[in-house]
């Protein structure tokens, strides 16, 4: 496919999530939610969303710096934002969008496809641990006595269990689970290769890259500083969301404190198991009634910010997600032996 049309697919493609997200809410609230505010905040909002946007090339640079020689920080970037198209695009966010991204790593680095898929599996895994126990963490101090906070706090709690206990397992089972995926993935892969290959991939080519992917994940306790880079990372990109949604507020002329607003950002990542490209609908909803809850603000004013910060937000990471996705290598599957 050439870039050229590639590029208008991803134009396409991000004008229709906004054209989307304007339907599901109303054209004409968005648009009365927008001129509310004054034009210099309307700025700071889109600058903080533009800036969440490529912070997430943090995390992206550190998590590909072991395949081979690494990527440039330009490059982080792009692809930070690319996965943001896919994570808006696909019904199922970073579960479906990681592996289609995987392949661009591989292909950038001149690595294995597996291993690509290691490195950012354990990257996603990190960034959400690290957002959840910030936000866990700081709800027992900010939440505690605050009326109806107690399911946000147990969520957040049953949150952190549940990362435990899933990466324990996933870890002590891998030899179990390596052989399950072996059986799983060997006609699945064979079938996709032989679209490209006289001869498809069989069993050992499954199994050698079901091994480098595992080798991959726990080859990080070796490199605990770029674990770490990764958790700052989302810290960083946590602040810049919730920063959006405060100076929302204030544009909106309402009182609000940033520290409850800092705790709900990852609470809306729930939203996700809904089958809707982008979450529209499920993500306001749930981060609009998290942050009545949590500020104390009317409904309607948090209705307003989320409004104002999704629709800056949706077209960035779609649109010009779209754009990097044009410029990425992979495309064409001979390009790299997997």
């Amino acid at each position: 496919m050439r870039r050229s049309v590639r590029f208008l697919l991803g134009v396409c493609a991000g004008g229709a999530i906004l054209a989307g997200y304007l339907y599901s809410v109303g054209a004409e609230t968005v648009l009365a939610r927008m001129t509310t505010i004054g034009p210099l905040t309307l700025g700071l909002v889109a600058l903080l969303v533009m800036l969440e946007g490529v912070a997430d090339g943090i995390g992206v640079w550190a998590s590909i710096e072991p395949l081979g020689d690494g990527i440039s920080w330009p490059k982080s970037v792009q692809f930070a934002l690319a996965g943001d198209f896919f994570d808006t695009l696909s019904p199922a966010g970073p579960v479906s969008s990681e592996p289609i991204m995987a392949r661009f790593f591989s292909v950038e680095t001149e690595t294995g496809y597996a291993e690509a898929l290691g490195v950012r599996s354990t990257a996603k895994y990190i960034k959400s641990a690290t957002q959840v126990l910030l936000s866990a963490v700081l709800g027992l101090f900010l939440l505690v006595d605050v009326p109806n906070a107690t399911p946000i706090l147990l969520t957040l709690g049953g949150s952190i269990v549940g990362l435990v206990v899933f990466g324990g397992v996933i870890l002590w089972s891998r030899a179990s689970l390596s052989k399950g995926l072996v059986v799983v993935l060997t006609p699945l892969v064979a079938r996709v290769s032989g679209l490209y290959r006289d001869q498809p991939y069989g069993r050992e080519f499954v199994a050698t890259g079901v091994e480098r992917y595992w080798h991959r994940i726990v080859g990080f306790r070796e490199r605990p500083g770029l674990l770490a880079l990764i958790g700052v990372g989302a810290v960083v990109e946590q602040l810049l969301t919730a920063s959006a949604l405060w100076v929302a507020f204030v544009g909106l002329g309402a009182d609000s404190v940033f520290l409850p607003i800092l705790v709900i950002i990852p609470l809306p990542q729930i939203a996700s198991v809904v089958p809707i490209p982008g979450s529209l609908g499920a993500y306001d909803l749930l981060l609009g009634g998290a942050l009545v809850v949590v500020t104390g603000v009317p409904g309607a004013v948090a209705t307003a910010a989320v409004l104002l910060v999704r629709t800056l937000t949706l077209p960035f990471s779609a649109i010009a997600g779209g754009i990097c996705v044009s410029y990425l290598r992979g495309w064409r599957l001979r390009e790299s032996a997997g």
